[in-house]
């Protein structure tokens, strides 16, 4: 059998590309990380490491191995957290993962009605990228989270239950004195000739934008990276550009942005309630979803059904929060 400790260190190893670095995170010298790799390799029957001028890399069996053991650790973490939950009585205890929209729209409204209703329960939120809150859920940092999709890019997560809770239309951010700020709905093609603003380090919204003004007939001029939807809303509002966004990123509204609809043309995303399946969900956990559920049929009508789905193989694309 495989020992934890020593896929942990090819882990690392392979991570860092070099056995000194791998050393420094893990404590111990660098003989011991190349006797550990040796054993390792012994138990695999195969060679997991090739040496490099520039560092070390992992042979085809090293990959797949790393691929497994950040699966094997994440779980082990994960039931180490369930353990300590059970030992240290906190069965009344909940923490919640959500990205940044979601935090300041909808969830407060939850968390309002959660509170008042079990106020014995401690409760906290962490909120984050879609990597970080997804590695918090399974390494049992937090119990449950909330994910995000759009059709062409679905969450394919293996191990974890699904809840589709409600779906949200992107919508166009112009300023108050734009010449279509007068109007309630709009089509992109009004807005081929505009320049863009637009989330910095890669946010998904860019893609979404690129991918409606495609259907539309055009590519965007992009004229500004915010670093968040308030710096993007302020730039709108002195007319650096127009911006697409979620709805639920202008819950907080710019006094000088109107908010103009896209009716049929609005990309439109899947918002996800992630909870590991093999966890036996709290009595907190179970009350956290009722109250969630409750507010969904309140604020949201759709013609779908919104509903469980099952866990689907590992391998989607990469999401960014």
């Amino acid at each position: 059998m495989l020992n934890p400790h020593r896929l942990e260190v090819l882990l690392r190893v392979a991570e860092t590309g070099s056995i000194t670095a791998a050393a420094d995170e893990l404590g111990y010298t660098p003989s011991a990380v190349s006797q550990q790799l040796k054993k390792l390799e012994r138990e695999a029957g195969h060679p997991l490491v090739r040496r490099r001028p520039r560092g070390i890399t992992p042979t085809d069996a090293g990959h797949v191995l790393v691929s497994h053991a950040r699966k094997v650790l994440r779980q082990l973490d994960a039931a180490a957290a369930d353990l300590r939950d059970l030992a240290e009585g906190n069965r009344g205890s909940l923490i919640v993962g959500a990205f940044p929209t979601m935090a300041a729209s909808f969830l407060p409204r939850v968390l309002e009605t959660f509170k008042t209703r079990y106020p014995a329960i401690d409760l906290s939120v962490s909120s984050g990228r879609f990597d970080e809150l997804l590695e918090d859920l399974e390494r049992g940092r937090s119990h449950l989270c909330f994910l995000w999709e759009y059709p062409w890019q679905p969450v394919k997560i293996e191990g974890l239950r699904l809840q589709e809770l409600f779906r949200e239309d992107s919508v166009i951010l112009v300023s108050k004195r734009h010449p279509l700020a007068g109007q309630d709905q709009i089509t992109l093609a009004q807005l081929r000739d505009e320049s863009w603003i637009v989330r910095a380090n890669r946010h998904p919204v860019v893609e979404v934008l690129e991918r409606a003004a495609e259907k539309a007939g055009f590519r965007p001029s992009i004229a500004l990276y915010a670093n968040n939807y308030q710096e993007a809303q302020a730039m709108v509002s002195v007319g650096i550009g127009v911006a697409m966004a979620p709805r639920s990123a202008i819950a907080i509204q710019h006094p000088d942005v109107r908010v103009l609809a896209l009716g049929d043309e609005a990309p439109v995303r899947n918002v996800l309630l992630a909870q590991r399946e093999e966890r036996v969900y709290s009595p907190a956990e179970v009350a956290f979803r009722s109250v969630l559920m409750e507010q969904v049929r309140q604020e949201f009508t759709t013609s779908d059904p919104v509903g469980t789905r099952p866990s689907r193989d590992a391998g989607s694309e990469s999401h960014s929060a």
